[in-house]
Formats: structure tokens, sequence, C-alpha cells
């Protein structure tokens, strides 16, 4: 095989070593998702296997002299001359070039959402902390502690009430 094909294989194996699996498998909290990422996973691993086995092996070399005593000369000649007339093309890689600055705009996406994630995720779990408080107070809060937490509740009924409107 050309040198482009034993350069793929180097770019694969080298992707597959700076890929934190075990990293990225911690984040995941669904049991699809841990599905999905092992389906993944397995998928890489055997595309990476052809890579590395499949498509980067030099073909055997054929063994012209073995077949003249067989078949005679002229025929394979014949046949090598062919065969030495094809022409491998190099593989040129034009998909690269033309997805990597949107795969490069996916990461800063991702990145700017993780972000974002982590700052709603913070702000969730003060919530839980706040209303697990709540929780454990509620039994023996009265109405104007809960009012002071809570003024625009307070405000809500007060305006209730002086409207006169009581639910109905």
């Amino acid at each position: 095989m050309s040198g482009a094909g034993k350069k793929v294989t180097d770019v694969a194996f080298k992707a597959s070593k700076s890929i934190d699996w075990e990293g990225m498998a911690k984040l995941l909290v669904s049991d699809e998702a841990r599905k999905e990422f092992a389906t993944l996973r397995r998928t890489f691993d055997e595309v990476n296997s052809q890579l590395q086995t499949k498509f980067s092996q030099e073909p055997e070399p054929i063994d012209w002299e073995y077949y003249r005593k067989g078949i005679g000369s002229k025929l394979v000649d014949m046949y090598k001359e062919a065969y030495d007339s094809v022409e491998i093309p190099k593989y040129v890689d034009t998909v690269t070039p033309e997805y990597k600055p949107k795969f490069d705009s996916l990461l800063v996406e991702l990145k700017q959402a993780e972000e974002q994630s982590l700052k709603e995720s913070e702000r969730l779990e003060e919530e839980i902390a706040e209303v697990q408080e709540l929780k454990k107070k509620i039994s023996t809060m009265t109405a104007d502690e809960y009012f002071e937490q809570h003024p625009e509740v307070k405000k809500k009924f007060d305006d209730e009430i002086r409207n006169d409107y009581w639910g109905y």
C-alpha cells in the first residue's frame, strides 16, 4: 500500500491512544447513553483494527518464476506486464480539510454547552439543598418565617386578600 495509507493508520492509532474512554464513560448518567457509548467504542475499535491490519499491509509479492514453471513464460509474462502496468492511485484526503473547521467549531460549542451545563448543575444543586432544608423545617416553620424567605408569595396572598379573591 502507499505511504499515505500508512499515515492514515498511524493517525488512527495515535487517535485511539489519545482518547480517554474511561474518563468519558464516567460522565455518562443514563443507561441508554452508556449503551450507545459502548457501541461507539466497539465500532471505533473495529475500524481501528481494520486500519491497523487489513488496509495497512503490503500485498505479498508474486512469485512469477513459480508460475512460469507451471504455466509457461509467454502467458505469465503477459500477466506480469499487465500487473506492472496497473497504477494504484494514492489516497488524497479531501474530507478532513472540509470537515475539520466544522468539527473544531462543534468542539467549541461543546465546551460552551459543558460550561453552561455545569453552571446549571450547580444552580440546581443549590436549589435542591434549599428545598431539602425547607423540607426539614416545614413542620415547625411559621407563616411569617416562610414569607421572609419567599416575599413574592406573601405579596401574592396580600394582593388576593386586598382584591377579595379567594381562589374560586
